[in-house]
């Protein structure tokens, strides 16, 4: 009787819910500010350019790069909008789609995601790491996912395969 789907969660698991999401929220909100601070990319900048960085040739549509990343198109257009402004990427129709176009990392565009890294996965290792023991990591892990299972995160098609 424990998984009774038309109950509302109890009071308890509402607690370990919020706790949860505003902890995280307060994680990405502080790796935010301090990659600003250490280097000349915003959190989405750098998503981005990890993104199109693993990629063949530095080069993703954009709707792929959208549902790699989980952002609307709407916001990324804007947002590579902002992005092309400082030669980070640039933006080229496809040639074989009308209405597709290739987003490609710029050579400044990789320097900036190369220099932004290193802040960056040491602030993932001051603000993240150290706080959890290896098992507390490894249940985390088994945390996420079950959680991924559920929501059908791992479903979805890797960027290159469609």
């Amino acid at each position: 009787m424990a998984h009774n789907h038309r109950t509302m969660p109890t009071r308890e698991q509402l607690r370990v819910w919020r706790d949860y999401i505003e902890t995280a929220q307060a994680l990405r909100t502080r790796l935010g500010s301090r990659m600003l601070t250490e280097s000349a990319l915003s959190a989405g900048d750098y998503q981005v350019l990890l993104a199109l960085t693993e990629a063949p040739q530095y080069t993703l549509r954009s709707a792929e790069l959208a549902a790699l990343i989980g952002w609307e198109r709407s916001r990324l257009s804007h947002h590579l909008g902002r992005m092309e402004k400082r030669h980070l990427i640039r933006r080229v129709p496809c040639a074989d789609d009308v209405h597709g176009v290739d987003v490609t990392a710029t050579d400044s565009g990789r320097e900036a995601f190369r220099a932004g890294s290193v802040p960056h996965l040491r602030a993932v290792r001051e603000l993240f790491v150290d706080a959890l023991t290896p098992q507390q990591l490894a249940h985390l892990d088994d945390i996420s996912a079950a959680l991924r299972l559920h929501l059908g995160l791992d479903a979805a098609p890797v960027a290159g395969e469609a």
